[in-house]
This record gives structure tokens, C-alpha cells and sequence, in this order.
């Protein structure tokens, strides 16, 4: 019986894929940022990570991030990429250098309270989803003008979390879409693709890719 594959072997494998990805399109692999999603994931295997070289990692919820940063190595770079409760803000910029769910008004009224400016990420909901989070397209525009005079964040691109197809093709035209409101609003980063689709979202202009289930296996339950 084969043994069970390390997390080590694993994130060879998802950086493999990500420069394939990236090369198949005339990108360099660099320009993508892996982001090891660790929901759920007890320290031992996020140490195997780090120990591996991977030194960015991403929480969806404060509560559980808040141990794990006080545990880990003060060099690891921390995404928050949940559902952001406006009363979570201060917690959550203390733990984290970049959240990619800016989606509401008084999320903003909160991080405007701040005493220095977080990087941030405005959520996009391309599918119009109503039980995802996000800005729907057409309030972009708003939305973008409101976030850009916080003072509280800097507005460095957007994220989606786009619907869940079996098929990682049938999500390039969403990916597709959100490279290009990033451009139209001059984007830097564009933050999508999970486990299943990287590839496509790599292929289709993401920055930044937030990979779980591919590097530490399938969440319990």
C-alpha cells in the first residue's frame, strides 16, 4: 500500500502546475503568488509547509487565524480570504497584511478607523450568487470610488469566488470577466482560482491563487 503523499510533494506538485500554466500563456511563473489555504488545518501540517518554503498563507475566519499567527513564524504573510464581519475589522487587520473581501460600506467605515491602511482586495460576485458575498458588476464602479477614499485600505485589485463547476473550463469565462474589470480600473493584483481551476485562472491573468484541498488534502466533514 502506497503511503499517503506529503504535504511537501504536494506543493511540488501545485507549483508544477502553476508554471505550466503561467508558461503556457507566455507568463512567467513568478508573477503568481501562492497562497496555502490552511481552514481547518491543524499547525503540524502548516509547519510541514513552511518547512517546505511556502511563506504565504490565507484564513477565512479571525477566530481560527488568530492561534495559528501567534504560533507560526513571524515571516509568514497572512491573507484573510472570508467573509469579513465589520466588527472583525480591527482583529483582523492586526493578524492580517492583505484581505481579499472588501464588499461593504461599513466594512469600510471601520478599516477608515484604523490607524495605517491595509492592502485590500474588493470582492467581486461575477454570478450573481445570492449566497456569496461580493460586489455584483454593475456597483463596481461605486464601490471601487468608496473604497479608494478610505483611508483605511489601498485598494490593490479584486477577488471573485466564482461558482462551483466541475468542470475548471466552464469557470474561464468568469476569470476571463474579472481580468477585465481589472484592467478597466487598472488593477494589480486579481486574486482567483482555488484547487480545482488554478490552471485556467493562471491562464486567464490571476495574480494570486488561494490552493487548500490540492496542498493538504480534503477537509474533514
Amino acid at each position: 500500500m502506497s503511503q499517503a503523499r506529503t504535504v511537501r510533494e504536494r506543493l511540488e506538485d501545485v507549483r508544477e502546475r502553476m508554471a505550466k500554466a503561467a508558461e503556457s500563456v507566455g507568463r512567467r511563473p513568478e508573477e503568481v503568488l501562492l497562497i496555502a489555504v490552511t481552514k481547518t488545518v491543524a499547525l503540524e501540517r502548516i509547519v510541514e509547509a513552511y518547512q517546505a518554503g511556502q511563506r504565504v498563507f490565507g484564513e477565512s475566519r479571525v477566530q481560527e487565524a488568530a492561534p495559528k499567527v501567534a504560533g507560526l513564524p513571524a515571516d509568514i504573510e497572512w491573507h484573510f480570504i472570508g467573509k469579513l464581519q465589520s466588527n472583525k475589522v480591527r482583529k483582523a487587520a492586526g493578524l492580517f497584511q492583505v484581505i481579499h473581501t472588501l464588499e461593504s460600506p461599513s466594512q469600510l467605515k471601520e478599516f477608515d478607523k484604523l490607524p495605517a491602511p491595509v492592502d485590500a482586495l474588493i470582492e467581486v460576485n461575477l454570478a450573481h450568487e445570492t449566497q456569496k458575498s461580493g460586489v455584483p458588476p454593475e456597483s463596481l464602479d461605486e464601490f471601487w470610488e468608496l473604497a479608494s477614499q478610505c483611508k483605511g485600505v489601498r485598494v490593490r485589485g479584486l477577488m471573485t469566488i466564482g461558482p462551483n463547476l466541475r468542470d475548471p473550463e466552464a469557470m474561464r469565462p468568469f476569470f476571463r470577466e474579472l481580468r477585465l474589470l481589472g484592467e478597466r480600473f487598472g488593477c494589480e493584483w486579481l486574486s482567483m482560482g482555488m484547487s480545482a481551476d488554478f490552471d485556467v485562472a493562471i491562464q486567464e491573468g490571476a495574480t494570486h491563487v488561494r490552493v487548500g484541498s490540492a496542498l493538504f488534502g480534503e477537509r474533514p466533514g
